[in-house]
């Protein structure tokens, strides 16, 4: 079994932390969002995952070699593959064409989830779907008495479902897909002015192929800062309740609020930290107090009241109450 995740944008609503890291490497609850994400799939896939093949931008060796080890870490080979113009959803998932064998879930890297419900492996496929207020930007389904998926629209202006699909996919046979993708741009079928995957489910389904939907009971966006903070709080309530502390943190009076994460070499004098904070590897917090926000790598922060932040790695930020979303290599003294 394999998986495939496009994720080859610029991130552009997640500037200014998006200029140094690509969107899904940033750290929420201590790991890549990639990295939460392949955890969560892998725990609803009836069978091993052999391969997760990564459809990326030029974002050089570094960062491939991350998502790598990412893979490996979960006993599965990372492949690499590149999308020079990320424009929609078919030409991302072709580019990763050799993988596109056998069972393949499909993952667009800017989504968390949570579910009670393992693959139906009886299904030709499965879309993971949220029932929501206001389906206008998302791609819907239309759903039959059996639970069976009769329609998909893409970002309909006029209701026809509130069941949103959230960009993660199962197909039994990826040779399949990969087919009736390649036909949508042989023949120049667009919708909207892009090759979307939901036409081709639509074939497929025309075909008499049986796709479900798999509900999903929480659906965590990470499309802007706000949003990215909220899904660090949820992923820290549901992973680490009781807070997670590496054993090289130093602590000179300062109160840790469950739930946080705090990584390895942090030091920590007189604040009080939490709650739903993670604070990454290497970085120094003094006399300042710290809620519900992400604080990467190397960063010092000193006589600072903040919340609902995001703050990057190798950033100095000192005597400042703010709600704050701060890029890498900043200084705010």
């Amino acid at each position: 079994m394999k998986i495939i995740v496009p994720m080859a944008g610029m991130g552009k609503r997640m500037r200014p932390h998006t200029l140094t890291v690509p969107k899904p490497l940033i750290a929420v609850a201590g790991k890549p969002i990639v990295q939460h994400l392949m955890e969560d799939i892998i725990t609803v896939c009836p069978e091993k995952v052999d391969e997760i093949a990564f459809v990326v931008g030029r974002f050089g060796k570094e960062t491939e070699d991350k998502l790598v080890k990412i893979a490996e870490s979960l006993g599965a080979k990372g492949s690499i593959y590149y999308h020079d113009e990320p424009l929609a959803t078919a030409p991302a998932i072709l580019c990763a064409k050799p993988a596109l064998t056998g069972k393949v879930v499909v993952a667009f890297a800017d989504t968390l989830f949570r579910t009670d419900a393992n693959i139906d492996a009886n299904s030709d496929g499965t879309i993971w779907v949220k029932q929501i207020e206001d389906p206008r930007q998302f791609g819907v389904v239309k759903v039959d008495a059996k639970g069976v998926i009769t329609d998909f629209v893409e970002k309909p202006q006029e209701f026809v479902s509130d069941l949103a699909i959230i960009g993660i996919y199962y197909f039994k046979d990826g040779e399949t897909l990969n087919k009736e993708l390649q036909y949508l741009i042989d023949n120049n079928i667009k919708d909207k002015g892009e090759y979307q995957l939901t036409n081709a489910m639509e074939n497929m389904k025309t075909k008499g192929m049986k796709l479900v939907p798999g509900k999903v009971t929480e659906w965590l966006d990470c499309g802007n800062k706000d949003a990215t903070v909220y899904t660090n709080k949820r992923m820290l309530e549901i992973k680490y309740p009781k807070n997670q502390i590496a054993t090289t943190v130093k602590n000179n009076n300062s109160v840790i609020i469950a739930p946080c994460l705090i990584g390895e070499n942090v030091e920590l004098s007189n604040s009080v930290i939490g709650p739903h904070v993670s604070i990454g590897n290497n970085s120094k917090v003094t006399s300042s107090i710290i809620s519900n926000s992400i604080i990467q790598q190397s960063t010092v922060i000193s006589n600072a009241l903040i919340e609902n932040s995001m703050v990057g790695s190798s950033v100095v930020y000192k005597g400042k109450a703010d709600d704050l979303s701060m890029g890498d290599f900043s200084t705010q003294a």
